[in-house]
């Protein structure tokens, strides 16, 4: 053999050194950048949010792959921890090697609404750094992506054929795209969903207050919507009547106690025997507080409806009755208080949906 061959021989041999110890480099950098992401989260989340007695540990995380184009746009800015948390979430977080935009997971778009809970999505915008809330119709480049799918709600915790799914599809998405993906292990998050849905159920109550009229007469609808609005309720599409607090949040809600609904329309015909006053205690912040200030209300809607207060039996309730009702109220915050889960917060809202 020559010397000049020996010599291409020997250069060629340096190219295949260096070429493997640039994609060595590259992939220990795109690493490193995934652990300290997910160390960040993971600190985050721990001070925002109290562990639950004892709740399972943060599961471990697969890795795998995904990638696509750029885009620009300015859209507006979120919280993602307030929408997120992984106690309540089963979080896929995508850190692509460059930024993508929503077509690039175009074939999770289609399924987002297979999987019987709420699927929230958010981006890291590319250009300012800001998590936004993503939509399909997004044109903005992101540096990387969080989905998380609702373990629980009203209706129970997620059964493992629609949580396998969608770790599956999201799976094959990452693959396609040759991504870095936290794909967080099915088994503990079924047995989190199992867990945190026992924990929702034990606290998930709503107390009522019944006004019933006096001398075993009726009210026009038209006198009750008079004596909310007087109080600063205002009627909503869901046949009741609302109080807000300052945030727009509802405090309580007056309907007719067999359920028929209140409409703007029949106010004048529709006659009614008895109202209902709920509190829903999970979704409103200082639940204890809130009793107080509804039994308040309630007390001034049956004064001007010159009706009475009563139970669910059409007992009249007794100020030691309303004592113990309060009790309940403060058991039912103090417990949630102890589980992490706080009254009336964004994480709340979500579950008791």
């Amino acid at each position: 053999m020559s010397e000049f061959q020996l010599s291409l021989l020997s250069i060629g041999g340096i190219v295949v050194v260096l070429v493997y110890v640039y994609g060595h480099w590259q992939q220990w950098r795109y690493r490193r950048r995934l652990n300290k992401d997910y160390e960040t989260q993971a600190a985050t989340v721990k001070a925002m949010v109290k562990p639950a007695p004892n709740s399972p540990q943060v599961p471990p995380q697969d890795i795998v792959k995904e990638a696509s184009p750029v885009n620009h746009f300015i859209a507006e800015p979120v919280e993602i921890f307030s929408q997120l948390d992984e106690k309540s979430d089963f979080i896929v977080t995508v850190l692509p090697k460059f930024p993508i935009n929503a077509n690039a997971l175009d074939g999770f778009w289609q399924r987002r609404f297979d999987y019987g809970k709420t699927v929230h999505t958010f981006g890291c915008n590319a250009n300012t750094g800001a998590w936004e809330r993503l939509i399909p119709e997004s044109n903005v480049s992101y540096s990387e992506i969080k989905i998380g799918l609702q373990l629980v709600d009203r209706n129970g915790a997620i059964t493992d054929t629609r949580l396998s799914d969608f770790r599956s599809l999201l799976s094959d998405i990452g693959r396609k795209l040759d991504a870095d993906m936290m794909l967080p292990l099915i088994e503990e998050a079924l047995y989190k969903a199992i867990d945190l849905d026992k924990f929702c159920a034990d606290v998930d109550q709503i107390i009522g207050i019944n006004i019933l009229p006096n001398e075993a007469r009726t009210l026009f609808a038209s006198e009750v919507a008079s004596a909310a609005q007087t109080v600063g309720m205002t009627l909503q599409a869901d046949g009741t009547f609302h109080q807000f607090d300052e945030t727009g949040a509802t405090l309580f809600t007056l309907g007719i106690s067999d359920g028929t609904p209140f409409q703007h329309h029949t106010l004048e015909q529709v006659r009614v025997d008895s109202l209902t006053l709920l509190l829903d205690i999970p979704r409103v912040n200082k639940p204890t507080q809130r009793f107080d200030e509804m039994t308040k209300l309630a007390t001034t809607l049956a004064i001007n409806l010159r009706g009475s207060l009563v139970d669910d039996q059409r007992v009249t309730l007794t100020q030691t009755a309303l004592v113990q009702i309060r009790a309940q109220v403060e058991s039912v915050e103090q417990r949630m208080q102890k589980g992490g889960v706080l009254p009336g917060s964004p994480q709340a809202l979500r579950l008791f949906s």
